[in-house]
């Protein structure tokens, strides 16, 4: 532990900002984790459950998505699902409009990772620059202080440069995170337009075109078997 403050010490004022910025990025990763872990172990059975619920009875799979609207899966088939005889264009439109809700939580925390991703390095560059600023301005040229001042000179230069390294280490923390994030995010965008299309599809398969149908029926005009009287 001395060790590692003495290396904050070290490098100077610039590796306080990045010693923040990684520790932001390892908190926003911890809750991502945890985030996708709970998303992922969890949907496909929400889905499953919901859609062969909405073949015999849309309260059933009402119930059943609502118990499930702390993941952003349920919250997505809650949405068309509590409309009152809506047409397929409004069910679309209702998973469309959740959907898109999701799709900005789950990009929650993509924002401070650029962030670092951009900032980091050159904030170990500027660390850098301002220790080797401060390294040359202290050594004595032609002093005569020969092997000592070289080794001072070194270990000055050496010590600018951990801020370097540290900007780049976090960076590329951010970055792998990142890229993960990304990675997960478009597998949902395709999964929930899978899950979307085939809920719709069951909406109007079993419940609104026969309903139509039987609208039909009810207003055709009744016909009657008795003839039609002559003229005389």
């Amino acid at each position: 532990m001395t060790r590692v403050y003495d290396l904050l010490i070290a490098g100077g004022p610039v590796m306080w900002p990045l010693l923040l910025l990684s520790a932001m990025t390892l908190a926003t990763g911890i809750e991502r984790v945890i985030f996708w872990a709970r998303l992922l172990t969890r949907e496909d059975r929400i889905v499953q459950e919901v859609l062969a619920a909405a073949r015999y009875n849309l309260e059933d799979a009402k119930a059943i998505a609502d118990s499930a609207r702390d993941l952003p899966i349920g919250r997505f088939l809650l949405a068309p699902l509590q409309l009152r005889d809506p047409s397929p264009e409004t069910f679309g439109l209702a998973m469309e409009a959740a959907g898109d809700r999701e799709f900005l939580q789950m990009r929650r925390g993509d924002k401070l990772l650029e962030t670092t991703i951009a900032i980091a390095p050159l904030l170990g560059l500027l660390g850098t620059v301002t220790g080797l600023i401060a390294t040359f301005s202290n050594l004595e040229i032609g002093g005569g202080s020969g092997t000592a001042g070289a080794s001072a000179a070194a270990a000055g230069i050496a010590e600018a440069l951990l801020t370097t390294a540290f900007g780049m280490i976090v960076a590329i923390a951010a970055l792998a995170i990142f890229r993960v994030m990304v990675t997960f995010q478009d597998g949902q965008v395709d999964y929930f337009g899978d899950v979307g299309t085939r809920l719709e599809l069951i909406y109007r398969q079993y419940w609104y075109e026969p309903g139509r149908s039987r609208s039909a029926v009810d207003q055709a005009p009744t016909t009657t078997d008795e003839p039609t009287p002559r003229s005389p």
